[in-house]
């Protein structure tokens, strides 16, 4: 990934604060920061929407933004805060060194903020949040500092990682901590608490043993692992009686030096002992050792330096045969593809693992087994049947994800060749998370956040929201939900078996996109009966007719008050609220009665609404930035900001920047030029040509402000052409899909515009101004005054205002 760097010094004093044009996110609300700092404390990053001044300071910013600061309270803490707010405050993570420069990284992907150190994005993660309410236009970042100078250098901005990328801090990696020249290794704690043991454990550990070394005049017996031996080199388990490898000549340190090398992958031994350790291991075929001691043995010829001395000398391997993750737990020298195979023929094993109902699944080896998992480590060493027995019986486990979960765990790989999220993935998810295999968790949700799509957002969420560790990839799932509502409550009946709890968070959610509120109304219905088919309101209420609500709605009637002010009844149709109020469904559930009855009086009055009400469209609005209007051609409008990018740069045509299309009516012309209307400029003569739609003869400009951005608009503008064609009735609509509109206002025989090159604007008013969009049209309805042409739309300027996301 080729990165925009600025690779240069930059100190910074108290309560100062740095800005550059290359500290910017190439995307709004998503980008990644990687620096060298040093400091007593407070090494703080802000992240805006514009950039600041050089005496900025995020105390005194009552704008929208995120900071961050490491070594927070006399380097002791870690702090996020977000709009002067702290969210976050840790002890003892990300603390800062005045001594010399450390490497840091801070991403931004759609609210989740990913702190590191080093200088690799994504790993070595120190923390991660994940803001409720992201700030999606975040773009500039300020170096800062609290009371002391701060250093920064070697500061570069790049893209942040993709979603299906993105590393949790709850999936943490296995490794081997050194401690001291000896090489001993420690256990590395999981994150329920419990050891999760790594192959350096077993290292002369009786545990699962199954052979033995009986080494040098004293016979000293050392215990060993078959399958890891095995996988390493020729040992002659099969030739010899029993499992015992007589060794009388050889010493005892040569052997741990063998055994260790084997195990850890490093080892040391004495000058006068290479020799010894060079023969046994080409013995026993262990090539790498081999060569690293050949290696050893011709440089110290060559230096004329071989002596009998007792100096140390380190060996340790040059790589890993499992370049898939650094948490695989067989390092070289062991060789991998003989661990799978250990598991295909069954070569060593010694437990047979079975599932009730479908028979002997694998020839498994325990070692294995409980490297990756706590669960199986447990089972087999805390004197359950299993520890002792050569069976292993599990009920109720699937049992083709069963042996994926096992094979996993000899390949590292998994091995699920399918373009799509099917049932034996999400199984496979479970069970990961069941026996507390974190990479394969990992794995399975990489594969997930990849294909994940409206056809199996249901299944996916139901499983991900009983792991704790997955609270990503949940909400991943409900933004999903909440942008494809339509079809995810239509075509996909599986959403009636979904928590409550994580019903609401949908109904709730802020990319919550429908094409009509009865639609919400109907699935909350439809979730509430725990129906097989889809039910829209009006079935319901003739069910109501002959069926109490107790019998209707079972377990869930209670959840009926909880979920139906969920539904923005505001923005129905009045006529459909006036049939709601007569209904068997008012008549029987009262807290559907008080909401139709709100939303009635709304409609009427157009002036208040109940503060339960007001407080969910507000919540609506929070992530949209708003666009008001002033005057009449004023440069506060969405098509406006487009010109500049969204805040990025100086105005230029949106239409020729491609952040905008515009479309008429009827061909495009020397007078029907889509970059003409949103040019700024006074046009002469400027008109969309008439056209047939459904029978009937219409003109229209239409607006697209893209895939990405969504527009509650309140007010709106427009500017007559050099002609004297006025229109008089006519209507903005807005759309989500460029099919189905909705109208926003009105006009019949509106003779506000009179004149040649006027401009003139309209509040939009009630329901329609709280509807998001993404196209807009201001279409004619009736003839435009004037004696011929009167069908043409004689506009040469629109504008749009509103809450802009």
């Amino acid at each position: 990934m080729k990165m925009e760097e600025k690779k240069r010094s930059i100190t910074v004093a108290p309560f100062e604060c740095a800005w550059d044009e290359g500290f910017q996110f190439r995307e709004a609300g998503r980008g990644c920061i990687t620096f060298e700092a040093s400091a007593q404390n407070d090494i703080t990053l802000v992240f805006r929407e514009q950039p600041g001044s050089q005496h900025y300071h995020y105390k005194m910013d009552n704008s929208r933004h995120y900071t961050v600061i490491l070594g927070s309270h006399r380097n002791k803490r870690l702090k996020i805060e977000v709009d002067g707010k702290t969210v976050v405050d840790v002890a003892g993570i990300g603390l800062c060194c005045s001594s010399c420069f450390q490497s840091y990284w801070i991403s931004i992907y759609d609210g989740l903020i990913s702190i590191g150190q080093g200088r690799h994005p994504n790993k070595n993660i120190l923390f991660q949040w994940l803001d409720p309410d992201p700030n999606q236009n975040v773009q500039y970042v300020g170096l800062s500092s609290w009371d002391k100078h701060v250093g920064y250098r070697n500061i570069s901005l790049m893209p942040s990682a993709p979603q299906n990328s993105i590393l949790w801090s709850q999936i943490e990696c296995t490794y081997v901590e050194r401690d001291g020249a000896a090489g001993h290794t420690r256990k590395e704690e999981s994150k329920d608490g419990s050891d999760q043991r790594v192959l350096a454990n077993f290292l002369e550990n009786w545990d699962f043993s199954d052979a033995i070394f009986v080494v040098g005049g004293e016979r000293k017996v050392v215990p060993a692992h078959k399958v890891v031996l095995g996988s390493c080199g020729d040992f002659p388990f099969n030739l010899i009686s029993g499992a015992a490898i007589e060794l009388p000549s050889v010493s005892y340190p040569v052997l741990h030096s063998l055994l260790e090398y084997i195990y850890t992958g490093s080892t040391q031994i004495s000058e006068r002992q290479l020799n010894s350790l060079l023969e046994l291991s080409s013995r026993f075929k262990v090539k790498p050792l081999v060569m690293r001691c050949e290696e050893i043995i011709g440089c110290l010829k060559i230096n004329d330096t071989i002596s009998l001395s007792s100096k140390k000398l380190q060996l340790s391997s040059s790589g890993s045969q499992a370049p898939q993750f650094d948490y695989f737990p067989f390092k070289a020298p062991l060789n991998t593809q003989k661990v799978e195979q250990f598991l295909v023929n069954g070569e060593h094993s010694d437990v047979n693992i079975h599932v009730n109902g479908h028979g002997l699944v694998a020839h498994a080896h325990k070692l294995i087994l409980s490297l990756w998992s706590v669960t199986f480590d447990k089972m087999f060493t805390n004197g359950m049947k299993e520890s002792s027995a050569s069976n292993a019986f599990f009920e109720d486990v699937p049992v083709e994800a069963f042996f994926l979960l096992i094979q996993f765990m000899y390949s590292g790989e998994l091995k699920v060749d399918a373009k799509e999220i099917t049932p034996l993935l999400v199984e496979l998810l479970l069970l990961s998370d069941q026996f507390g295999i974190m990479a394969l968790q990992f794995e399975c949700c990489k594969r997930i956040m990849e294909f994940l799509s409206e056809d199996t957002v249901c299944s996916v969420l139901r499983a991900v929201s009983s792991i704790p560790s997955c609270k990503l990839i949940e909400e991943m799932c409900k933004r999903n939900f909440a942008q494809h509502f339509d079809y995810c409550t239509t075509a996909c009946m599986g959403f009636v078996l979904l928590d409550e709890a994580i019903f609401k968070d949908i109904l709730q959610h802020g990319d919550m996109t429908v094409t009509s509120e009865e639609r919400v109304l109907d699935a909350v219905l439809t979730w509430c009966m725990e129906a097989c088919d889809c039910f829209n309101w009006n079935s319901v209420d003739e069910l109501l007719s002959t069926s109490k609500p107790e019998e209707l709605f079972g377990g869930r009637l209670t959840a009926i008050n909880t979920l139906l002010p969920f539904v923005r009844f505001p923005l129905m149709q009045q006529s459909v609220l006036q049939l709601m109020e007569k209904s068997n469904l008012a008549n029987n559930i009262e807290v559907f009665r008080q909401l139709v009855a709100e939303a009635i009086e709304f409609c009427n009055v157009g002036l208040c609404m109940t503060t339960n009400t007001c407080e969910r469209f507000q919540h609506r609005r929070s992530s949209y930035k708003e666009l008001q209007y002033i005057s009449d051609g004023d440069n506060n409008g969405v098509i406006y900001y487009a010109g500049t990018s969204f805040g990025k740069h100086q105005w230029i045509n949106p239409v020729l920047a491609k952040n905008i299309k515009v479309i008429a009516s009827s061909p495009n012309s020397r007078y029907t030029d889509p970059k003409a209307l949103v040019s700024k400029n006074y046009q002469g003569t400027c008109f969309a040509g008439p056209r047939l739609e459904d029978g009937k003869m219409c003109s229209w400009w239409m607006v697209d402000i893209g895939h990405d951005h969504q527009l509650m608009c309140n007010y709106y503008t427009v500017r007559q052409d050099g002609s004297t064609t006025f229109m008089r009735s006519w209507v903005l609509q807005g759309s989500m899909d460029g099919q189905n509109w909705t109208s926003l206002r009105i006009h019949k025989d509106d003779q506000t515009i009179c004149q040649p090159g006027q401009f003139a604007s309209w509040p939009i008013t009630g329901p329609s101004a709280l509807l998001p969009f993404r196209f807009f049209r201001v279409m004619l309805t009736g003839h435009a005054t004037g004696v011929s042409n009167t069908w043409n739309l004689c506009i040469c300027f629109l504008e749009l205002y509103g809450y802009f996301r």
